[in-house]
């Protein structure tokens, strides 16, 4: 009889819960998004592709996804764009500069639906605290979250305020691995500050660039959580994600098959930018 190596024996435990908790509901999601699978019933009537075509053809959808991509792309620029000037700024290390990376970065540790609910109240009309402070230097407050034009913009700013300390940190740790030298080098050859960021910061933070960029993205994609707790998708579908649609066809219509399908559908979108990002690195890289 052969014998077992035993590093299969040490991994044999995580194969078994990846099998059974995410491999398993993977294939039985793909399975299901082939059928007319509605929640409650007894027999599910297989139709093929039919879910993914009238996926092509709803309108609701292609509102939810152009919904998230504008989310996704806003926040991803922008947590990025602004962590790198924190980062920058706060790339010494002093009594102030520490209070201000965990000032930045406690957002962060709080959960999306927490935040969302307390800038829910924040800017509630009637006793949102940010309301009544505009209202006292004398500007009219909007309706921020009822706003069809101002609902998304605030879901986008709670998302880059949400996230950005956690880009700033990592920014910050790949900042400070850059040697020294290179700005010394820099500066007697009497490059200014921005020169200096250009050509030695930024290619130093290449590969934090890449994985920050490429974490926002995938977790622009997903967005569920905040808008949930801040909007639920409204004011009339200006704030619906993908994912939120997903929510509302399987757990409140309980069509699973349709959800499957937007699942699945979000799967490939979000696995085929991660591969077009990677992709673009190692292309980049290559020069």
């Amino acid at each position: 009889m052969p014998r077992i190596n035993s590093a299969y024996l040490f991994i044999l435990p995580s194969i078994l819960l990846i099998g059974v908790f995410i491999a398993e509901p993977i294939l039985q999601s793909g399975w299901m998004s082939l059928h007319d699978w509605t929640v409650g019933e007894s027999h599910h009537t297989f139709v093929g592709f039919d879910n993914y075509t009238a996926l092509y053809h709803d309108s609701r959808f292609w509102n939810a996804l152009r919904i998230t991509v504008i989310y996704t792309a806003a926040v991803s620029v922008g947590q990025v764009v602004i962590a790198l000037a924190i980062a920058s700024r706060l790339r010494r290390t002093t009594w102030y500069s520490a209070m201000l990376r965990t000032a930045y970065f406690f957002p962060f540790i709080a959960s999306l639906v927490v935040s969302g609910i307390v800038w829910k109240f924040l800017l509630d009309p009637q006793v949102g605290l940010v309301d009544a402070w505009l209202s006292d230097i004398g500007i009219t407050p909007p309706d921020w979250l009822q706003s069809t034009s101002l609902a998304l913009p605030t879901v986008i700013a709670v998302g880059i305020w949400k996230n950005v300390g956690f880009t700033m940190i990592v920014l910050l740790a790949s900042i400070q691995q850059i040697p020294p030298h290179l700005y010394e080098a820099a500066a007697l050859d009497g490059a200014g500050p921005w020169r200096r960021f250009r050509h030695v910061t930024l290619p130093g933070l290449r590969p934090a660039l890449l994985f920050t960029t490429l974490i926002a993205t995938v977790t622009g994609l997903q967005l569920f959580d905040l808008v949930f707790s801040l909007t639920g998708g409204g004011p009339i579908f200006h704030t619906e994600s993908v994912v939120m649609y997903l929510y509302q066809k399987g757990f409140v219509e309980f069509q699973m098959g349709y959800a499957s399908a937007v699942a699945w559908i979000l799967f490939a979108i979000i696995l085929v930018i991660s591969a077009l990002q990677l992709r673009l690195s190692r292309f980049r890289d290559a020069d």
